[in-house]
């Protein structure tokens, strides 16, 4: 009771967070001005986007279907592409659900460990955050004359900090180090007394699921494939940011090297805990076009506001489309019994 408590309060919290940053994105603007870009907007473009938006998913599906094979396991492509829809249909509702949400659906449904698909899908995190870390670093390379002041001016005060408290650090790190070697010294005193100790059980048996998942990225054989579909998937997410700046007049000018810029920030406002990354994605977003793009504020909160908009309806339509076919009209028995 006190955890669902605790769920819903942190929730509203972060709801809250969300509306009062849309508050702030859009408490000076003309509306009027946002109205007429929104009704001249060219939409094929937008639907071009979400239609890139569908196929990288679909390559999602397809890669973590290489996972879970390595895993023992087979899955149907139509399964894990309607638990992927699903999954990002309850992120768009319910933060931090999603990856729980993926994997749950893939059990009921192919009758597949949920401890060893969660393990494959913190894999693909792990490798995702790889790529948008090299993307990170490809879009300062190529706008450093944009960015490198800025990132200059946050490095320095922290280089600084750490400087003047090299004797707090080592502390720190010496104090962890002996709580982990005393750790380590009590558990093997108490070894067998631990190991049969229910819970730790059932612990244990969590973490080697996990493991067992994250391991396949090591012991997959199609790893040629792996990668292929890795690139096809952020390839279609840069397309999929860029398509859209040819809605309005005044973003058809920006190219490839903004859109991944916009990605990369704009992933980081979606990963935040607030439904949708509402407010927190609008206030990046119009950062970026306003302030660093000289993109008007109208436009750029009206492109901001479609593109997350669209997005969000298209994750709500095709999440309950595929619940529907996944749990309803799909009567096959699962792959494995």
């Amino acid at each position: 009771m006190k955890k669902k408590i605790s769920n819903t309060l942190t929730y509203i919290i972060f709801l809250l967070l969300g509306v009062l940053l849309l508050w702030l994105c859009f408490r000076k603007i003309n509306f009027t001005e946002v109205l007429d870009y929104v009704k001249t907007a060219k939409y094929s473009w937008m639907l071009l986007s979400l239609a890139c938006l569908g196929i990288s998913l679909f390559f999602r599906a397809l890669r973590w279907n290489i996972l879970i094979e390595s895993l023992g396991y087979k899955t149907r492509v139509s399964s894990t592409y309607e638990s992927v829809l699903i999954a990002y249909f309850a992120n768009t509702v319910f933060p931090r659900l999603g990856e729980v949400t993926r994997c749950g659906t893939l059990t009921k449904k192919e009758n597949i460990p949920f401890d060893k698909s969660f393990g494959t899908v913190i894999s693909e995190r792990v490798l995702d955050l790889a790529v948008l870390f090299a993307m990170a670093i490809l879009v300062v390379l190529f706008q450093w004359n944009l960015l490198g002041s800025l990132i200059t001016s946050w490095l320095n005060p922290l280089i600084e900090s750490l400087k003047n408290n090299v004797v707090l650090g080592v502390i720190s790190i010496s104090a962890l180090i002996l709580l982990l070697v005393v750790i380590v010294f009590i558990f093997k005193k108490k070894k067998s007394i631990i190991t049969e100790n229910k819970i730790y059980k059932k612990i244990a048996s969590i973490c080697n699921g996990f493991l067992d998942g994250i391991k396949t990225i090591f012991t997959m054989e199609k790893k040629g494939l792996f990668i292929l579909y890795t690139l096809l998937i952020w390839g279609f997410y840069v397309v999929m940011t860029w398509l859209p700046f040819y809605m309005l007049p005044e973003t058809s000018h920006l190219g490839l090297t903004e859109a991944i810029t916009l990605l990369g920030l704009a992933t980081l406002g979606v990963v935040a805990p607030v439904p949708g990354g509402m407010g927190v994605y609008h206030f990046i977003g119009i950062l970026l076009l306003n302030g660093f793009y000289g993109i008007s504020e109208a436009a750029a909160v009206s492109f901001v506001t479609i593109n997350h908009t669209s997005q969000m309806i298209f994750y709500l339509i095709t999440g309950v489309i595929s619940y529907v076919i996944m749990f309803f009209m799909d009567r096959r028995k699962p792959i494995n019994g």
